[in-house]
């Protein structure tokens, strides 16, 4: 895809725009389509204050039928210019998001996760009829099955506090100053959402210079995030109105002045380290020992690169996986050497080579 068509807003039907985009040229989508809300007149708090819902034109439609057809023409513009490897990212509430599904379905995206955005600040149910409406959900998508999709597993371990992220976000509304307004001091965009939570999608799924496109841009929150991330982005809307509050927004933000600050490392991605490779290193010899974390199992070090237990000899995986019993094991966290009386896995070892090739 061209430079002149990253990081810019286009204006027009996200169908249309789409279908003309190069195909496989997009590495991300984060769509917030209209949820169909099918609301009935206007909906006042205990005091007769009437609230500030969704009463919007593009969020109407005639019927089931017609909500379906226009989810699977956008989505399968989606999918054209997605590429193999790319993910999509659908938001939405119980009015749409099951019908959502589906047609991903339809289309042939791959389901990677159901996300659970928590709000911790829901509008009440004024009506005390049913219960108070408290999330919304995010769908992940790969393009198909076998796709090698991003997904910075480190990076949101990290982000949670070096705890494996769930698939349950909780997080506040769009609210305060985060919260855009028109020149009358009026919400700019009725279902304006935080950039915490484009945050951790855009985090999770992409790498710098990665090109997100966001086909129902409103006042670009994903665009925002984006660029505060290192990445590129597209935007399609059809409001003008939107339009003008995202582009001032968008000019707010700087470039990135130091991209390494933005970079996802992953260690999938680091460079292959043999564990024989410690051994022709120096850094382990022939008839050093090895242990379990729990102490319980010992191994040795063969001069070949493999480990021989009591009963067992192999790489430091299949030792690992024989000793336990276990179908599988990483023998780089599994096995451990002595370090002033305490056992230290051997991956420190594999850590300095692989800082070596950085250098």
């Amino acid at each position: 895809m061209s430079n002149s068509q990253n990081n810019k807003i286009i204006v027009g039907d996200c169908i249309e725009v789409m279908n003309n985009l190069p195909a496989k040229s997009v590495d991300m989508i984060f769509a917030d389509p209209p949820y169909n809300l099918q609301l009935e007149g206007e909906l006042h708090r205990p005091n007769n204050s009437r609230v500030d819902g969704v009463e919007e034109s593009w969020d109407k439609f005639d019927s089931f039928a017609d909500y379906d057809d226009f989810s699977k023409r956008w989505l399968a513009a989606a999918r054209r210019v997605l590429k193999d490897d790319g993910t999509i990212w659908v938001i939405g509430s119980y009015h749409n998001i099951y019908r959502v599904g589906a047609t991903l379905q339809d289309l042939g995206y791959w389901m990677l996760n159901d996300v659970v955005w928590v709000k911790t600040n829901p509008m009440p149910n004024f009506r005390g009829r049913r219960f108070t409406n408290a999330h919304e959900t995010l769908l992940w998508c790969s393009k198909s099955k076998d796709a090698r999709y991003t997904f910075n597993y480190e990076a949101m371990k990290a982000l949670n506090d070096d705890l494996q992220m769930r698939s349950d976000w909780v997080m506040p509304l769009c609210t305060g100053q985060e919260r855009l307004k028109d020149d009358k001091g009026n919400k700019a965009h009725p279902t304006q959402k935080p950039e915490a939570l484009l945050y951790r999608a855009i985090l999770a799924s992409t790498d710098p210079g990665d090109v997100v496109l966001d086909p129902f841009f409103g006042t670009g929150t994903t665009g925002a995030v984006a660029k505060k991330l290192g990445r590129r982005y597209i935007g399609i809307e059809r409001d003008q109105a939107y339009v003008k509050v995202a582009e001032k927004r968008l000019a707010r933000i700087p470039e990135v002045a130091d991209k390494r600050l933005v970079e996802t490392p992953s260690k999938r991605r680091e460079p292959r380290i043999p564990f024989g490779t410690l051994v022709e290193r120096g850094m382990l010899s022939a008839g050093d020992v090895l242990v379990s974390p729990c102490g319980r199992y010992t191994a040795k070090v063969r001069a070949d690169g493999t480990i021989i237990s009591a009963d067992h000899r192999g790489s430091i995986h299949q030792v690992g996986a024989a000793v336990q019993k276990a179908p599988s094991c990483n023998g780089w966290t599994y096995w451990c050497m002595n370090v002033e009386g305490r056992p230290v896995p051997i991956d420190i070892l594999r850590e300095k080579l692989r800082a070596e090739t950085r250098a």
